[in-house]
This record gives C-alpha cells, sequence and structure tokens, in this order.
C-alpha cells in the first residue's frame, strides 16, 4: 500500500500503474527478467517500497539489442520518413502533456521531488521533445568542391545505429527525454536504462512511447543497477554508441569498457563542483533571489549547482548573513505536499553526504547553518536541510569534491584575477556564474572560466537549443541544441566519378 501524506490525493491513473506489474520494454512486449530477479524502488521520503521491477542481465541486454537493431534496419532508418519521425515525436510530446499529472507525481514519489519542482522536469521533457521534432528534415549533407571537375563529391550525415542511453537519478524523465530527442530524431534506435533508484517515469514514458506509434524496437527499456545491467550495455559488441550522464567515477568506467569492447562512441556529462562568483557590484537584490536555489535547489542534488560561492570582501558578510536567512526559511517534507526541498534520493546518499559534513568539521571549515539529519516527522526519510560551510582554503575536501547534497561552501575573495584563479582551480568544468554590473568584467571572467556554461548575473539557465557539457572531469560531448545532432549522427563522405 502507497503512503502519503494526508490531506493529499493522488491521480487515479497513478494508482493503477504502481499497483500493476512493472515489466521491461523490449521489442515492443512488455517482459520480466529473464532470470527472474526483480528488485524494489523507494519512496526516499519514507524508505518505503513503491513497486518492485525487473533486474535485467547480460541476457536481457542482448534481447534488447537484437530488437533494436532488426528495428533500425527494417523499419526506423529505412521505412520512416524524416518528417515522419518528427511527427511520432510531437506525438509522444502531446501524450506527455495529457499525462503531465501522473508523471509529475510519479516522479515526486520515486524521486522525492517537490511537485512543482517534478512538473518543471516533465515540462521541460515536453519541451525538448517539441524542439528536436524540428529536427529530422532539417540534418543535411554538403557537396564539396574536391577532385577534378569530373568528380562530384557529397556528405551524408547519418545515425549511428543502436544506441545505449544511461541516465541518472536526479532528473529521471528529463534526462531520459535530453537522450532519447536528439537520438530518436537522428534516426537511431535506443536502449535505455533509467537509474535503479527512479525507474517508474521511463516506464511510464513507454507505454506512451507505443501509444505514439512508434514502431517496435525503436525504444527499448531496460532496468536494473550498473552491474550487471548497466555493464552489459557499455560492453556490448553491436551498442554503436554510450550516451551516459552520472558520476565521473562510472563515467571513468563506461570509456574502459567501450575501448575494451568494440571501441563504441562514448558522451558523458558527468559531475560538477561549479563557482558561483559575486562581485561587489553586483545587483544584490538579483542576487539574494537567486542565491538560496543556485546552491540548494534539487535538494543539492544537480551537477551545475553552484557549491562553491566566492563573495567578494566588501559584501561578504551581507550575502553570508542573507544566504543563510533564506535557506532557514526554506521547507522540508515529503515531495507531495509541495515543499522548497524534498530529501535525498537514498540513505547512501545522505551518509556521503553526513560524510562530507563531518569531514569539512574536522579540517575546520566553520560550520555556519545546518549540518545534520532532519529529525522528528522526518526522520524515517533521508532529509538533510540545507548546510552552509564557510572557509579561505580551497584544499579542503568539501571544496575539491562533488558533494551532491544541500550543501554549498563560502568563501571570500579580493580581486577579479583571484575569483578566477579560485574559479579553475577544480577537477570540474560543468558549469560556473558570475555576478557584476561591469560588462567587461563579465565578458572578461567567462572567458577566462575553464567551464561548458557560463551564466552572467543568472543562475541555471537552459534552453533546448543551446549546448550544454563540460571541460575536465565533467566530461566530453555537448547535448541540446545542432550539438546534439553531431553526437547521434556520423558523417560520411561520398565520392562519384562522373
Amino acid at each position: 500500500m502507497i503512503r502519503i501524506p494526508q490531506g493529499v490525493s493522488l491521480d487515479p491513473q497513478t494508482i493503477r500503474f504502481l499497483e500493476q506489474p512493472q515489466k521491461m520494454l523490449i521489442g515492443g512486449a512488455w517482459v520480466e527478467a529473464k532470470a527472474g530477479q526483480r528488485f524494489s524502488t523507494l519512496n526516499p521520503a519514507d524508505g518505503k517500497a513503491l513497486s518492485t521491477v525487473p533486474l535485467a542481465g547480460k541476457e536481457d541486454v542482448d534481447e534488447a539489442v537484437a530488437a533494436a537493431r532488426k528495428a533500425f534496419e527494417t523499419s526506423w532508418a529505412t521505412k520512416i520518413s524524416p518528417a515522419k519521425r518528427g511527427r511520432l515525436m510531437w506525438k509522444l510530446a502531446s501524450l506527455i502533456q495529457r499525462d503531465l499529472q501522473v508523471l509529475t507525481e510519479l516522479e515526486s514519489l520515486d524521486n522525492g521531488k517537490p511537485m512543482e519542482k517534478a512538473r518543471y522536469d516533465v515540462l521541460g521533457s515536453i519541451n525538448h521533445l517539441q524542439y528536436f521534432a524540428g529536427w529530422p528534415t532539417k540534418i543535411e549533407g554538403s557537396t564539396l568542391p574536391a577532385g577534378s571537375p569530373d568528380k562530384l563529391v557529397y556528405t551524408r550525415r547519418e545515425p549511428l545505429g543502436v544506441v545505449g542511453l544511461i541516465v541518472p537519478w536526479n532528473f529521471p524523465l528529463l534526462m531520459a527525454v535530453w537522450k532519447l530527442a536528439p537520438a530518436l530524431a537522428c534516426g537511431n534506435c535506443c536502449i535505455l536504462k533509467p537509474a535503479e533508484q527512479t525507474p517508474l517515469t521511463a516506464l511510464y514514458l513507454g507505454r506512451l512511447i507505443q501509444e505514439a506509434g512508434f514502431p517496435d524496437g525503436v525504444v527499448n527499456i531496460v532496468t536494473g543497477p550498473g552491474e550487471p545491467t548497466g555493464e552489459a550495455i557499455t560492453r556490448h559488441m553491436d551498442i554503436d554508441k554510450a550516451g551516459f550522464t552520472g558520476s565521473t567515477a562510472v563515467g571513468r568506467k563506461i570509456m574502459e569498457a567501450a575501448a575494451q569492447s568494440n571501441l563504441k562512441r562514448v558522451s558523458l556529462e558527468l559531475g560538477g563542483k561549479s563557482p558561483n562568483v559575486v562581485f561587489a557590484d553586483a545587483d544584490m537584490a538579483a542576487v539574494l533571489q537567486s542565491l538560496h536555489w543556485a546552491s540548494f535547489y534539487n535538494t543539492g542534488q544537480e551537477c551545475t549547482l553552484g557549491s562553491r560561492l566566492y563573495v567578494q570582501r566588501p559584501v561578504f558578510e551581507q550575502v553570508v548573513d542573507a544566504l543563510k536567512a533564506s535557506a532557514e526559511k526554506l521547507s522540508i517534507g515529503h515531495g507531495l505536499t509541495n515543499p522548497d526541498l524534498g530529501p535525498m534520493i537514498s540513505e547512501k546518499q545522505m551518509d556521503t553526504v553526513l560524510g562530507y559534513i563531518h569531514s569539512g568539521q574536522a579540517e575546520g571549515a566553520m560550520l555556519a547553518l545546518g549540518g545534520h539529519r532532519c529529525e522528528g516527522d522526518l526522520a524515517e526519510g533521508y532529509f538533510l536541510p540545507p548546510t552552509i560551510f564557510i572557509h579561505e582554503d580551497d584544499r579542503l575536501k568539501i571544496v575539491q569534491e562533488e558533494i551532491f547534497g544541500p550543501v554549498v561552501v563560502v568563501s571570500p575573495f579580493d580581486s577579479q584575477e583571484e575569483a578566477i584563479h579560485r574559479a579553475n582551480d577544480s577537477r570540474y568544468g560543468l558549469a560556473a556564474a558570475a555576478w557584476t554590473s561591469d560588462i567587461s568584467r563579465a565578458h572578461r571572467f567567462a572567458h577566462a572560466v575553464k567551464a561548458g556554461t557560463v551564466w552572467i548575473n543568472g543562475y541555471d539557465l537552459f534552453d533546448p537549443a543551446v549546448p550544454f557539457g563540460g571541460y575536465k572531469e565533467s566530461g566530453f560531448g555537448r547535448e541540446m541544441g545542432r550539438s546534439a545532432i553531431e553526437l547521434y549522427t556520423q558523417e560520411k563522405a561520398v565520392w562519384v566519378a562522373l
């Protein structure tokens, strides 16, 4: 029986979905794992099971790849026109819009997200599909003035074939669509593996994919952990590309597996330790309106968050005091009650974050707020409050390593040169931000900082048309926009002797 907070009701369709046995989508059929294994997906707000799902092994991945290969060679890439691909994707977006409430509730239950934030993610998935639905008819080659006049040379941009898509638990549906949309637009067939902690919206999405009319085998959804399920995907000899969003440590393993198998293409969107830099001449009203979300959105479980906050010394105390005051006002609770912050995804992740908090205290950082597990009514869930450390030593573990929880480390700086140096003093390079009224300083900062995305006088701004990805150990490859089309296609040159 699903436990929901008093006074909250679920859409009847959500309840029916949760009451049904969950299966995997392979070749257009809903199937159990061949070995018969299953695992539970939990509600992080109370640690109770929501449902059980199949645990896919190598044999299940083999079957999914065979179905995808068959669909690629017999229908999707050969008989479905680019225009029809676009219409199918638009139809899928319309079905997600129709079932917006159900998907929002499932995401909130399975991930712990506040309802409003889960709704943003579902709407973002719709926008993403609609944007890429316009691309199939616009993927072009070119003619080249090469060779002698009796030679015609042209290029084709073709799909890769079968792609494995492994997505994280922090934005389950949105990250699935981030990868599915460009892959499908380009004519690929897909093996989607949602995170084992949050499989439910991906499985529901599979039903909508069928309802939209996609041919069997174009999208296959397998559920399970990194080992054995993810590893079977990354080592498979008939998968042409692996796209992954997650931790840098797992990204390394995926690169190794790809190199040791068939040298499949790999794109990686990995961790971050993003610097959020506030200069003294910034618009303080705008800074303070953004700061608590830039620090704690999604309970800190977001790779782009400004988890390193650098504030120019003249306004340092003002900013810290305001951040503490706004963080203390953030409500925390069960996602279905629509608080500001929900729980951590799991007890393991909560314990990891608490370990970092203890490390920060042991290494001498000043704990200004939080730092403990929530008690009382929230004790049975995986809840942590916003936590703020103040420091002046960038060598601290809590400054250098990605915590992936509601923890921000704040430090003063004096000059622009110091701010740029410290912003770049990280093995990560996913995102960064600068707040200043000096347009020259803003552009100098943006050009000098080593990050795939730089925001000026704003934070966490995204659009399907704008490329996104990292520098350094934050990965490589760019999702969204035209760049994503390049991720999921390959270029062929054709010479014709006239």
